[in-house]
């Protein structure tokens, strides 16, 4: 008896603690468990919090010819022609006013941001923990930041953790803008609004594709609304409990080939 037909038209991955290993690479096997579902007929689409600049190499090195999600949400980038489809920007005056309100209430912020555009600098401000092997370009007047649009803004306190940080920052500022825990030490400043599930359902369109026929994976807090708008949603063993209780199902971990073991099993290869 043939296997059935795989059930999903699209697979939508993070990437960061979820197709990505911890050094930065992806293994054969989730390579191959993607390449197969493609074959079965599902668009693979990378749905992830970094901006294009820092996803741009990833996806080269893949080979992948489709369309991202970049940014969270806020771009919806070609990689095939290397250029942007959609992209938003956060309001720098509003994005200025929630800053000092927050600053006001829970103490002052190490700050970073990401430029808007296909080679939008990130720029890294006095005291900013930044994670190594990511281009960004260094600071000494955080004022520089505001000088042209942005797609968001980084934040992190010298002693609240990332829970606690993301909690005070939306009962002080969440009617302004967005707050997301994107990944450790990854607190971000977002449009009102805009999540990966924005970003998804444009891509999505693009493709004909709808939210009933999507698989969706993650391991943080920010994917929590791209799992409320795909039809099944699988965490990571290594995902934050917040996304872990809404998930539809729990993989092993991305260093375990979690995308592969659900994808085989879809594929009737496991």
């Amino acid at each position: 008896m043939s296997p059935a037909p795989f059930p999903y038209k699209l697979v939508a991955t993070d990437l960061d603690g979820t197709l990505l290993r911890g050094d930065d690479t992806i293994s054969e096997r989730t390579r191959a468990a993607l390449v197969a579902a493609t074959a079965a007929g599902a668009a693979h689409i990378i749905v992830t919090g970094r901006a294009v600049p820092w996803t741009r190499h990833v996806l080269d090195d893949l080979g992948y010819q489709g369309i991202a999600v970049c940014g969270q949400g806020a771009q919806v980038y070609d990689a095939g022609t290397h250029r942007l489809l959609t992209s938003v920007t956060l309001d720098r005056q509003l994005a200025g006013l929630a800053l000092s309100k927050m600053e006001a209430e829970i103490g002052p912020l190490a700050l970073a941001a990401s430029r808007d555009g296909v080679d939008g600098e990130v720029l890294i401000g006095p005291g900013y923990r930044m994670q190594e092997g990511l281009p960004a370009v260094y600071l000494d007047d955080p004022a520089t930041v505001w000088a042209a649009p942005l797609n968001k803004l980084y934040i992190q306190h010298p002693e609240l953790d990332d829970d606690t940080l993301v909690k005070a920052a939306r009962q002080t500022v969440g009617s302004l803008v967005d707050i997301v825990m994107a990944g450790p030490g990854i607190v971000e400043i977002l449009p009102l609004g805009l999540t990966k599930a924005t970003g998804l359902s444009l891509a999505a369109r693009r493709l004909g594709v709808k939210a009933a026929e999507t698989i969706a994976f993650g391991d943080m807090p920010n994917d929590i609304p791209m799992f409320g708008w795909a039809a099944h949603g699988v965490a990571m063993a290594n995902a934050h409990a917040e996304l872990k209780a809404v998930a539809d199902e729990v993989t092993t971990s991305n260093e375990e080939d979690g995308i592969a073991v659900v994808l085989e099993r879809l594929l009737g290869a496991a």
